[in-house]
């Protein structure tokens, strides 16, 4: 548990929620509820239906989990379900096909509150042979490197559906992400805004007979990449934009140099289409600086809002609030 100091009044237990966003986990999702209800004998534990075919409502049901129902598909419309209905201290978020290590639950959890962390991310070790289907290893590393130079952070496990949050790190994460992008906007939401989380190592287990993997290396692919451009240009403008801009402005002044020195040996200016071409490329630089100016403001203002929400949560829970 978290140290409390002499002015600090001292809080009841945390309370805490475990969550399992779930489409079609029916074979994995008794075993999956099971561990975890060892592990965290006092933790709530809801389970997120997504549009399942199967008859994983029934099966967490006779597991003793509560259930939720999400009927739009995709990772990111569940946990945003149970993100926003549920209310708890602690937030353990782990997938229902019995891969996370349940036993590694209360070392995380302790490690949030110990450190004071908004997130605790597993970082997944020890794979289980044939554990990860073809080339989502090598995506999960490479997305991880792309974050890690986009975001200016340190992440290995960028794709680890396993995490413990804080309350006040759930109740202002926005929460835009329809798919598997939710782990990276968990992420990005933490590195834009400077939030504390570390990585823990857990094992990482085969996937029960009959548990299959929903991730789509092509198309969830595509999203990630899409949801990196996205975040940046609404949370980072002046990043993005004043870097096509100040490139716009290098590539059209390189356009213009031949014909500014035709000028200045000849006094004459012949490629008329080669002058004007070079101006509305620099031209189009401008804008895109202006642009990232004006957006910029407008992230600074988002800054502002959020860091007035976030600290109110931190000090609701100071003084004994849930």
């Amino acid at each position: 548990m978290s140290q409390v100091t002499p002015d600090e009044p001292l809080d009841p237990a945390p309370s805490v929620a475990v969550i399992f966003p779930c489409r079609n986990e029916s074979a994995a999702i008794t075993p999956t509820i099971e561990a975890f209800r060892a592990a965290l004998p006092d933790a709530r534990i809801i389970v997120c239906d997504n549009a399942s075919t199967d008859d994983t409502v029934e099966v967490a049901r006779a597991a003793g989990a509560e259930v939720l129902h999400q009927p739009f598909p995709g990772k990111g419309n569940a946990v945003r379900r149970l993100l926003s209905e549920i209310d708890a201290d602690v937030y353990v978020m782990a997938d229902g096909d019995a891969t996370y290590d349940a036993p590694s639950a209360p070392a995380m959890v302790r490690t949030l509150l110990d450190e004071r962390l908004d997130m605790v991310i597993g970082r997944r070790i020890g794979a289980d042979a044939g554990q990860y289907p073809a080339g989502h290893e090598f995506a999960n590393k490479a997305y991880s490197w792309l974050f890690c130079t986009l975001f200016s952070t340190r992440v290995e496990d960028l794709l680890s559906g396993y995490r413990v949050m804080s309350r006040r790190f759930v109740k202002t994460f926005p929460c835009r992400a329809r798919g598997f992008e939710i782990e990276p906007e968990l992420n990005a939401h933490a590195a834009v805004y400077r939030l504390p989380v570390r990585e823990m190592s857990t094992p990482y287990h085969a996937r029960a007979e009959g548990s299959y993997s929903k991730l789509s290396k092509y198309s969830d692919g595509l999203r990630i990449l899409a949801f990196f451009i996205v975040f940046l240009r609404d949370y980072a403008p002046l990043r993005v934009f004043g870097t096509l801009g100040m490139g716009m402005l290098l590539v059209g002044f390189a356009v213009a140099v031949p014909v500014l020195w035709e000028y200045a040996e000849t006094g004459l200016v012949e490629r008329f289409p080669t002058w004007f071409a070079s101006l509305a490329i620099m031209l189009g630089g401008i804008v895109f600086l202006t642009v990232g100016f004006a957006m910029e403001s407008i992230s600074a203002a988002r800054y502002q809002s959020f860091m007035g929400s976030y600290l109110g949560f931190g000090e609701h829970r100071r003084h004994g609030g849930p």
